[in-house]
């Protein structure tokens, strides 16, 4: 299974902004559809946003408005923008690549990275 590396976490106020990274290998990234999750202490991880190889994008409803995922075909990687962000937004994010199921519902295929942790607190 290919490797899943993700960047870009931190410390930040809320209302401020993050972009977290991932990358993994050109034969994954080119044929699946890549998705990030978090995981706040105490909680499930949960699917936070999805992207198609056709850029076809879906949110979880918490998120829309302030996250975008987006692609970069020139380095293999998955990029989650994050804007106004909220104590709640508070988890260790992390990012997988698999199958869209529908706009809620990802299917993984691959190993869980070690993510990266944001922490949104003042």
């Amino acid at each position: 299974q290919a490797q899943l590396v993700e960047s870009g976490g931190g410390l930040v106020q809320p209302g401020g902004s993050l972009r977290l990274s991932c990358g993994t290998s050109r034969a994954i990234f080119s044929s699946a559809a890549m998705a990030w999750y978090r995981q706040a202490p105490g909680k499930l991880r949960e699917l936070v946003a999805s992207c198609t190889t056709g850029g076809g994008t879906n949110y979880v409803d918490s998120v829309k408005g302030r996250f975008t995922i987006s692609r970069d075909n020139a380095k293999n990687t998955v990029d989650l923008q994050m804007n106004s962000l909220k104590a709640e937004d508070t988890a260790v994010y992390f990012c997988n690549y698999g199958v869209v199921l529908s706009p809620k519902v990802f299917h993984t295929l691959g190993s869980w990275g070690q993510g990266t942790q944001v922490i949104v607190s003042s």
